[in-house]
């Protein structure tokens, strides 16, 4: 008779019921310890906080999760390129692990829906998708250890949601594009901060390109790595694509 995975009996009758079978539907397991999953989608701006005056969030979660992933796909991008260059392997790498494509991915598979926050923060944080997905992740590894946590990245995550060769051509690093470009024509180039917009959860900075200190264009986001990439971009094809 073929072996079949029980559902665990706590699953069945636990005030978590839902989050049990969400996490089941969405990476193909039941959680062992469940207090790290629901740590795992608690945005700072709902933290609990406790009896010494601590408050507690998914953002722990969040840089170990950072971390873990960030070797899974690592070894997995090493692995299957065995002739590719260290630029070329890190490039990869962020293309899959970068903020944006963490927020797509987050949404794509529903784990945006599980996130606890407040209204204020969850219409003005872009990055609490991404962030989210990777605290998952760290609670990943606590639960059930690196070994099934790289098969669960590896079959639920990379080898279903991301196409490989097409991120071979995906450009998303216009920054690092734009300053390599304006080396080899021997120009100066610097992102300036040169503002805020909003306040709180809201707060977005502006940052503008200076080429040669001469203006160009600007960008607002709520990282300054993120308005430099948007400013970068726009910049880019202001002078390279746009005729």
């Amino acid at each position: 008779m073929p072996f079949r995975k029980i559902k665990p009996v706590k699953a069945f009758f636990s005030g978590d019921k839902v989050l049990y079978e969400a996490i089941k539907n969405i990476f193909g397991y039941y959680p062992k310890n469940i207090f790290l999953y629901k740590l795992a989608f608690r945005h700072k701006s709902v933290a609990q906080e406790l009896m010494n005056g601590v408050k507690i969030s998914n953002e722990r979660l969040e840089y170990l999760g950072d971390a873990i992933l960030g070797a899974i796909v690592a070894d997995y991008l090493f692995k299957i390129f065995p002739y590719k260059d260290e630029g070329f392997l890190t490039e990869m790498r962020s293309k899959i692990v970068s903020r944006a494509s963490l927020n797509k991915l987050s949404q794509k598979l529903g784990v945006d829906e599980l996130i606890q926050s407040n209204s204020e923060s969850k219409s003005a944080n872009r990055s609490m998708k991404g962030d989210a997905f990777e605290a998952f992740v760290g609670a990943l590894y606590l639960d059930r250890g690196y070994n099934f946590t790289r098969k669960i990245i590896l079959s639920n995550i990379i080898q279903r949601h991301f196409d490989i060769d097409e991120l071979e051509t995906l450009e998303i690093n216009f920054k690092s594009k734009l300053i390599e470009r304006l080396q080899k024509e021997k120009k100066s180039i610097e992102f300036v901060v040169t503002g805020e917009v909003g306040s709180g959860y809201n707060k977005q900075y502006v940052v503008e390109v200076h080429i040669d200190n001469k203006s160009y264009s600007q960008a607002q986001d709520y990282s300054i790595k993120g308005a430099e990439q948007l400013a970068a971009e726009k910049t880019w094809k202001h002078l390279y694509e746009i005729n």
